[in-house]
């Protein structure tokens, strides 16, 4: 079987995610395992080519990880026909301009989101993109990375199955404590605190939950947020303090049109100044007329109509149930490769043998459709409905 070459342009790799999940545990794992395997049986070797502003920051993680080529002009790289693919995990803010650009250039996108910091520049390119693959076959993509995490799969097979009976709720519970940088280490970016550089959790986490939500629970109808600062002092990278402008927490409710169009509520609580005493850093928790089910990153625990504990109140002794031996652990029947990696190379298959792929720029809009509509709940403190969105 024959192997084809794919030029990458990689655009913001140095930052903590694009060089992890994207450069690190995707790309280099994919050339490392002999690339992306084709319907066919032939391959397809992906061939990046790193952008970014700091010649020697890039040049060294070029160099760690075995990339031969590397460079700093991001025209010139886009002017190379040899390369067809753009891939963006740069700031939000520069995201939509970049991704017109490569568009214009031919290429085929793919990026981090949130692909823009408003829908108005969202919805407008992921429009150019969606004319650009009409007229001249140009594939478009956003990172929906939670959607590939074993325990939501997991999660996922229950409903499918029919576990749930009929879907009632989900508890989305997220977050952990950032340091301040005073007394420890940041170890979040500080533009993530800072609302004029892009930060904020509602912008942040929003786009994930929108996807999350769609595909595995229900259609988002509407949503009532509350952001808010909670600290509004913090230390950034060279110890020196500034002024948190950006919200580092949110609690929302929205409800939801499940799969069978039953009504699904949603409670959302996200936050960077939380203590963690649950199973994992994110857990999603739903609850069914025929079941319920807990699912982490990686594990997902099942509880069914017929095995549901008969729990009695009485405030005046000690609790004797354990409440978390009562559920039933969803084993691994597969292996459960990186959920970056595995995004990345459906995209690859996309981009070369036009397999299906519905994880396009236009679904990454609504992420930031429910972000806006968050945020505009958040000032207005209404409900916001969320209608279809026209792209």
């Amino acid at each position: 079987m024959a192997t084809q070459r794919l030029g990458l342009i990689m655009h913001g790799v140095t930052g903590r995610m694009g060089m992890n999940q994207h450069l690190i545990r995707s790309i280099c794992a994919i050339r490392a395992q002999g690339g992306v395997q084709l319907a066919n049986g032939d391959r397809v070797m992906p061939d990046p080519i790193l952008i970014g502003r700091n010649a020697d920051k890039i040049a060294a993680l070029a160099r760690a990880h075995g990339i031969e080529r590397w460079g700093t002009d991001l025209d010139a790289a886009l002017a190379n026909a040899d390369d067809t693919v753009f891939f963006d995990a740069g700031t939000t803010q520069m995201r939509p301009q970049l991704l017109a650009k490569a568009i214009r250039a031919g290429k085929h996108v793919y990026c981090e989101k949130p692909i823009a910091t408003n829908l108005n520049e969202a919805v407008e390119i992921a429009r150019l993109a969606d004319e650009a693959g009409r007229t001249k076959g140009i594939k478009h993509g956003a990172v929906q990375d939670k959607l590939f995490l074993p325990g939501l799969r997991k999660l996922d097979m229950l409903r499918r199955a029919g576990f749930f009976g009929r879907m009632l709720s989900v508890r989305l519970e997220f977050g952990y404590w950032v340091f301040e940088g005073d007394l420890q280490p940041i170890q979040r970016p500080s533009w993530n605190y800072r609302k004029e550089d892009g930060g904020g959790m509602i912008l942040d986490m929003m786009c994930h939950w929108r996807y999350v939500l769609d595909n595995l629970f229900g259609e988002v109808k509407s949503v009532s947020c509350l952001g808010t600062t909670h600290i509004p002092r913090r230390w950034d990278e060279a110890g020196q303090p500034y002024e948190a402008t950006a919200d580092d927490a949110a609690y929302a409710t929205c409800q939801l049109t499940g799969h069978n169009g039953e009504p699904v509520i949603a409670q959302i609580n996200m936050s960077w100044v939380t203590r963690v005493r649950r199973d994992d850093l994110v857990t999603f928790h739903v609850d069914g007329t025929e079941g319920s089910a807990v699912a982490g990153l990686q594990s997902c625990r099942a509880q069914s109509r017929v095995a549901t504990p008969r729990p009695v109140w009485n405030p005046d002794i000690k609790q004797t149930m354990n409440f978390f031996d009562q559920w039933q652990e969803i084993p691994d029947v597969e292996t459960y490769d990186n959920g970056f990696k595995i995004q990345w190379e459906h995209f690859i298959r996309h981009v070369v043998e036009d397999a299906p792929y519905k994880w396009t720029l236009p679904e990454g809009a609504k992420g930031v459709q429910l972000v806006e509509a968050a945020l505009d709940s958040w000032k207005e403190r209404r409900w916001i409905d969320v209608p279809p969105l026209k792209v």
